[in-house]
């Protein structure tokens, strides 16, 4: 359904894709983050976050930088 809605809407399947996967790391070290907590280990629980947080942002720089040249290209040049 997803993969329909983004071909309906003309936006590269790479990227839908990689928005997925984004959701799925941040599921994962949330729930990672709890499961340390709840075992008493605030410090491990913080640098899997920290963990999660890189990987979001490394997996995230291409959909920014193509919407920083989308940005890029609707200002006049002029």
């Amino acid at each position: 359904m997803i993969e329909k809605l983004a071909v309906n809407a003309n936006v590269n399947l790479i990227y839908v894709e990689t928005i997925l996967k984004i959701i799925g790391i941040a599921y994962i070290a949330e729930f990672a983050a709890q499961l340390t907590k709840d075992a008493g280990q605030g410090a491990i629980a913080a640098k899997v976050e920290l963990a999660g947080k890189i990987l979001i942002l490394a997996m995230a720089v291409p959909i920014l930088t193509v919407i920083i040249e989308t940005i890029i290209n609707m200002i006049p040049q002029g």
